[in-house]
């Protein structure tokens, strides 16, 4: 069938090389019985190819189904698809039939089939490479001519890699793969999209359609679009109803797009931000603990240097003395204040008194060890000891300063059980 046949017929807008070619490759697949497999970023309209490749098979004017695989619980999901018997579970209080079962002659179409439990995973190669399949609580295999279309939003390959994705369903899902390319990588049709969509709006509320002058439309095809088509028709919409003026600059675009990273990588947070992301909050961590690793390699070497000259440690004391009795330290209120670029210096006299004895000994070794804990909660706790300390108790100061918003530093708090 024609490309543009089939745009005109499901509502497809775009002339993008990549959508007409992955159009292609499901109006030649339609006509089989091939397993196929759609990739895609969320928002593309995977849904819409699963549609198209029954519409134009011989199965159409049977059952199609589309199955959104992570949205069932992981407990009741071999229940959904393969169907249960009477009492095989607590509130299965009569028999029932799974999607395969119903679906008998039509298309299945399982979306995020990256969520699907591994259990699962096993029924499910079953069923693509014999047909047959057995009710949750039942012995008797049945059998199913269902046609299956999988969607996916995720690297499936990598899943395989770390244990969460059976290599051979991989492999029997993907006979015939369809890429749909995201938004922003056809940004010829972005505008093209947009038009249709603020029209689609004007008639759908009574108004004019909005217009883009030059500098818009540029700020609408560099924006990176990470919810594609689906948020580019939020956009829209949002612009038909709360704009006054009809004719829209970049200016009063941008108030409607949300900020983003030009390379599109994750910030840390900064005063008055609020991030919930535990992979930010992780982050920050790893910063710290391998920040305070490098600071501890260097307090080594400077060890071994003073080990190595036994000179050092006079010369340093002579040091710490006439900081002392230089304007460094203050008294106030009958109480020996110290200033804070002091700090370092009363650590190295510490650090010298323990190295003396070893000097005195003649027991000088080639090099140092210094044990230090490499457990990365522990080093958590200890900064948000710290945090809180410097703080002095404010949960949300310290919560800024370590990075993290306040809900998850009470969370740590209860977890390592630190007190106030």
């Amino acid at each position: 069938m024609d490309i543009q046949i089939i745009k005109n017929r499901f509502g497809i807008i775009g002339n993008s090389p990549a959508l007409n070619y992955a159009l292609q490759v499901a109006a030649q697949v339609s006509n089989t019985d091939l397993t196929v497999l759609i990739n895609g970023e969320s928002g593309v309209g995977k849904e819409v190819f699963s549609q198209i490749i029954h519409s134009l098979s011989a199965r159409k004017h049977n059952p199609f189904i589309a199955v959104n695989c992570g949205a069932i619980p992981e407990g009741t999901i071999d229940s959904e698809l393969f169907g249960h018997e009477k009492g095989s579970f607590t509130g299965a209080s009569d028999a029932r039939k799974g999607y395969f079962e119903t679906v008998n002659g039509g298309t299945i179409f399982l979306d995020e089939i990256g969520e699907l439990p591994l259990g699962t995973q096993a029924r499910l190669l079953r069923v693509l490479e014999t047909g047959e399949y057995i009710r949750v609580g039942s012995s008797k295999v049945q059998k199913t001519d269902v046609r299956v279309i999988a969607a996916t939003n995720k690297d499936l390959l990598q899943l395989v890699q770390v244990g969460k994705f059976r290599e051979d369903l991989y492999y029997r899902l993907s006979t015939v793969p369809i890429r749909v390319p995201a938004l922003h990588d056809r940004p010829e049709d972005i505008h093209i999209l947009f038009r249709k969509f603020a029209a689609d709006f004007a008639d759908k509320y009574k108004t004019a359609p909005v217009q883009l002058d030059e500098e818009a439309k540029q700020l609408l095809i560099n924006y990176p679009w990470p919810g594609n088509v689906r948020e580019l028709k939020n956009i829209a919409e949002q612009i038909s109803v709360l704009s006054q003026d009809k004719q829209i600059g970049s200016k009063e675009l941008s108030r409607f797009l949300q900020p983003y990273s030009s390379n599109r990588m994750p910030v840390l947070a900064h005063p008055g931000a609020h991030t919930q992301d535990f992979s930010n909050e992780r982050e920050i961590l790893y910063k710290l603990f391998f920040d305070m690793k490098k600071d501890v390699t260097e307090l080594k070497k400077m060890f071994l240097e003073v080990l190595q000259n036994p000179n050092m440690v006079a010369q340093s004391q002579q040091f710490i003395n006439e900081l002392k009795e230089s304007d460094g330290y203050r008294a106030k209120n009958g109480e020996l204040m110290q200033q804070p670029a002091l700090v370092q210096q009363n650590s190295l006299q510490s650090s010298m008194q323990s190295v003396q004895p070893v000097i005195m000994n003649n027991d000088i070794h080639d090099h140092v060890e210094v044990e230090e804990s490499l457990n990365i909660m522990d080093k958590e706790k200890e900064l948000i000891i710290k945090a809180l300390k410097k703080h002095k108790s404010k949960r949300k100061d310290a919560a800024l300063d370590l990075g993290i918003s306040e809900r998850t530093l009470y969370r740590k708090l209860k977890e390592y059980d630190i007190e106030e």
